[in-house]
């Protein structure tokens, strides 16, 4: 009997598997299947078309990197022939210092940075890179207070100066960067052999590199206590620019011995696309009046009765002007030493953006180093 009910059960069994109704799958085995679609595509992407002569993929995928990163800003406001004469105020922020990581698969993955600098702000970038492209995007926040007043004034009761001084309150800048590339000896040269270590370079070449950028920022410090910085910079207190970039570079990987690659990127880039808006205040006192008061406080003559209201400003409108054909900079230099499992490198950046309304001139030069070791697995 029991050897029946067997028969019978292996029978009602084999009836069932022949309807081809497949076991319903759980929410954890169709996200695995995802995940393993995707990592079958960064695979595939990272080995695509590579000469193994010149660049090695691991066979260990993922990445773990600590970074310690020194951030370094310099902005330039140069207005010429503003009212009584040429200004430039020059903010340049302590060295910004800060630690983080990065961690991915291939070349896709996402870091973190904090920084140990007192109001430096923070950091946050996603990366990506394959065999024959590039993608970047940077977001950055932070304020300052230190300035450089330098004058040449037309006034003869007033000497031409240069010197430190501090806003009374801090001037908050924002900034995005997303920027991609392509490259088009993809077969034999990596711009990810020395800045991420995705893949390893093995023997020296280089490439030409079509790139292209989007950058947008604003510059905020209309705050009271800044009025006269204000004034100095033709009545605007918050600037906002969206400009596109495109460029031809070169990047070159030397391998002089095994495990080691030096990378040096040149991009020169031309604005196509630029939108400058910027907010014009008025204030309840002029430029010449800030300034004697400004003098009067100094040498110890300010007299409260002569100057009833405090310094107030508002915002009396907007312009927003529409230019290109500016010239923008991109440049890389990147060392890295692979063993088997582990890596180390060295990573320097600099970007330059520059832009303007009528007299009034906007530099910014972005610039940043990075000491890095890693581990795959």
């Amino acid at each position: 009997m029991m050897i029946g009910l067997m028969l019978t059960l292996t029978a009602a069994a084999q009836e069932a598997d022949k309807t081809g109704v497949e076991p319903q799958k759980t929410k954890t085995e169709i996200l695995m299947e995802k995940v393993q679609m995707v990592q079958d595509h960064l695979d595939s992407t990272a080995r695509a078309k590579v000469d193994p002569l010149y660049i090695e993929v691991p066979k260990k995928p993922w990445r773990v990197i600590l970074r310690q990163k020194n951030n370094s800003v310099i902005v330039d406001y140069n207005c010429e022939k503003v009212g009584v004469g040429s200004w430039n105020l020059n903010f340049q922020p302590p060295l910004a210092k800060s630690v983080g990581f990065w961690a991915g698969y291939r070349g896709t993955g996402i870091s973190y940075s904090y920084s140990l600098s007192k109001n430096a702000g923070r950091y946050f970038s996603v990366n990506s890179t394959g065999a024959k492209y590039g993608f970047n995007f940077r977001y950055r926040r932070f304020n300052i207070k230190e300035t450089t007043l330098s004058t040449e004034t037309d006034l003869d009761d007033f000497d031409d100066i240069s010197e430190k001084m501090e806003l009374v309150s801090p001037a908050w800048i924002r900034s995005t960067y997303i920027n991609g590339y392509y490259v088009f000896n993809g077969r034999r040269y990596s711009q990810a052999a020395a800045y991420n270590q995705s893949v390893i370079q093995r023997r020296s070449a280089g490439s030409l590199l079509l790139g292209a950028t989007w950058y947008q920022s604003s510059f905020d410090y209309d705050d009271a206590g800044n009025i006269l910085f204000m004034m100095m910079g033709n009545n605007v207190g918050r600037i906002k620019v969206h400009q596109a970039n495109i460029g031809l570079g070169y990047g070159y990987n030397w391998v002089p011995l095994k495990g080691l690659v030096v990378n040096a990127m040149v991009m020169p880039q031309l604005s196509v696309y630029e939108r400058v808006k910027t907010y014009q205040y008025d204030f309840n006192y002029t430029k010449e009046e800030m300034l004697k008061m400004s003098e009067e406080i100094n040498n110890g003559t300010f007299r409260e009765e002569d100057y009833p209201e405090e310094p107030r400003g508002w915002e009396s409108g907007t312009e927003t002007d529409y230019s290109a054909l500016h010239v923008n900079f991109d440049l890389r230099l990147g060392i890295a030493y692979n063993w088997s499992d582990y890596f180390v490198g060295l990573q320097l950046q600099m970007n330059n953006f520059n832009y303007g309304k009528n007299n009034l001139n906007v530099n910014i030069t972005d610039a940043w180093g990075s000491l890095s070791a890693g581990v795959r697995f």
